[in-house]
């Protein structure tokens, strides 16, 4: 069996997605909490060997690191079988995971902070928010046709381009505008297991 340690933090949705993705795979990990207030140099040296940009998350397999939380999504799907998808939707998995990486995982918690913890000049924010819109708008038109992104049903997929969704009344944005979007979220916290970020990722949850 192998041994799993993920490196994560509270606030930090890319963290909340992998370990969410374990969960739901049932997949055996210790998690540890990694206080991103804590200056870099000061961080627990098994966490800073194990990111190699000093990033949450990192996952450790068998001793081997791993980061970025979609490249870790797409080897946990293709390499464990972890909320895959069907046989043929492998591409489109990949390709909606490229686009939370770029959209919604760029605009959304970027708009957060701006609103929770550091301000940004108005012109910013005003973009930012824009931007988050737009996204929002194509997630909600591909859930009009069908439950999940991918049509065989719940994927790591879902759980990326979902991951900061649970904050967004932080950031300002109200989810009952995308109705398609609040009932998708409303089908994936009924899966057995699913715990919204803020009790799933509490550092006293770390094993």
């Amino acid at each position: 069996m192998s041994s799993l340690v993920l490196y994560g933090n509270r606030l930090s949705g890319h963290s909340y997605k992998v370990r969410l993705a374990l969960v739901l795979g049932k997949v055996a990990h210790e998690y540890r909490n990694v206080a991103l207030s804590t200056p870099r140099a000061e961080r627990p040296a098994d966490f800073r060997a194990a990111s190699r940009w000093d990033e949450v998350p990192a996952l450790v397999v068998d001793g081997v690191a791993m980061v970025q939380s979609n490249a870790i999504l797409q080897w946990l799907a293709e390499s464990q079988g972890v909320l895959a998808g069907q046989p043929g939707e492998r591409q489109t998995l990949r390709e909606w995971l490229s686009w939370e990486s770029n959209r919604i995982g760029l605009s959304l918690p970027n708009l957060r902070y701006a609103r929770g913890f550091a301000p940004q000049p108005a012109e910013v924010e005003a973009w930012l928010e824009q931007r988050c819109r737009a996204d929002l708008d194509v997630l909600d038109a591909q859930l009009a046709t069908q439950d999940y992104l991918l049509a065989g049903g719940l994927s790591v997929a879902d759980l990326s381009a979902s991951a900061y969704l649970w904050w967004a009344a932080d950031a300002g944005i109200d989810l009952q505008a995308w109705p398609h979007i609040a009932a998708w979220l409303t089908r994936i916290a009924a899966r057995p297991g699913w715990e919204h970020p803020d009790a799933l990722m509490a550092p006293e949850r770390g094993h």
